[in-house]
């Protein structure tokens, strides 16, 4: 008798081993439900509404947006505690280029690389003052944008309090000569900053202020950003020449990357631009739509054109059906 069960539960053992190692070789079961980062801005929540979308309507997943700050999201991003970050600002993140070196995620493309960032002013006062196009430009044009407080000098709006680009700009206006003519100020909350700029286009008022894109205001209003010098890595911090914009990239864990190759797919070919999400955040700002019903304007009236850059023939089909 004692050999049977030997034979049994050495051959229970083999069965036991094949079954593990071909769990192993398929890249693991593939997920159903997927986790984005959200971050906290309004572009990366539309981008997961719209990664979101198609994945519920072509592919049969179902989705949620983990929160986290840009440090926090980029760490759950390594460990598999989130499986996609459509927005992995790579500048803002000094591991970024070490860790995916060694491969502790999956960069799957580049989202948009064209965000811009720095001082702005309306189109209707570039129109009335075509000889303002530049930063320095400012030091001839003080009495034009005049200081409610302080008549002698007129008024720079700066960046948000705390924020490194609200002290490079800060640097910037006293490097080119500039707190000669202007007063800085720095804005308290980018509501405060929003108001201000709103408010003046609204009564065709000058205004000059820091701004990024890509946003809502810049999608709804028609603001110029002033030329700099070229950007200089080495005098950035200083505030010397114009901001570079950032590569911000779409990313996944190296488990969901194994496991989910085709929407994995779909994502590398995932890539939006800053004017086309300004004007999506223009038109939840007019309109009062949410993210997910921003998504299905923006692809079935606005840019009906990305279903095809980002899905193929059948899939696309299938999307356009749902919508």
């Amino acid at each position: 008798m004692k050999k049977p069960i030997a034979f049994i539960l050495a051959l229970l053992s083999l069965f036991t081993l094949v079954g593990c190692n071909g769990a192993s070789s398929d890249g693991g079961k593939e997920k159903t439900t997927i986790s984005f980062a959200d971050v906290g801005w309004d572009s990366i929540k539309l981008n997961n509404a719209l990664a979101g979308l198609v994945a519920e309507e072509v592919f049969g997943y179902t989705w949620q947006e983990t929160p986290g700050s840009t440090p926090i999201s980029h760490e759950a991003l390594i460990k598999g505690e989130v499986d996609i970050h459509m927005e992995e600002w790579t500048n803002n993140i000094p591991s970024y280029a070490p860790d995916l070196e060694e491969e502790k995620f999956t960069e799957l493309g580049i989202n948009f690389d064209d965000n811009y960032q720095g001082f702005y002013i309306p189109q209707y006062i570039a129109d009335q003052y075509p000889e303002l196009k530049t930063v320095q430009d400012l030091a001839e044009y003080a009495e034009l944008f005049p200081d409610p407080e302080d008549s002698a000098k007129g008024i720079i709006y700066g960046g948000v309090t705390g924020w490194e680009i609200t002290e490079i700009m800060a640097k910037k206006v006293e490097l080119y000569g500039l707190d000669a003519y202007y007063n800085y100020f720095e804005s308290g909350s980018d509501a405060i900053l929003s108001a201000a700029m709103t408010s003046a286009w609204d009564k065709q008022e000058p205004i000059v202020a820091y701004y990024w894109e890509p946003t809502w205001l810049l999608g709804r209003y028609d603001f110029v950003l002033l030329e700099d010098e070229a950007y200089n890595a080495e005098k950035y911090q200083t505030g010397y020449g114009a901001c570079p914009p950032v590569t911000v990239t779409v990313a996944v864990s190296n488990d969901f990357a194994e496991s989910n190759p085709v929407y994995c797919e779909f994502l590398s070919k995932f890539k939006m631009t800053s004017a086309i999400i300004s004007e999506a955040l223009a038109y939840m700002n007019e309109t009062g739509a949410d993210y997910e019903k921003a998504a299905k304007w923006l692809l079935s009236e606005a840019h009906p054109e990305l279903i095809g850059q980002w899905l193929d023939t059948e899939q696309a089909a299938i999307l356009e059906k749902a919508l």
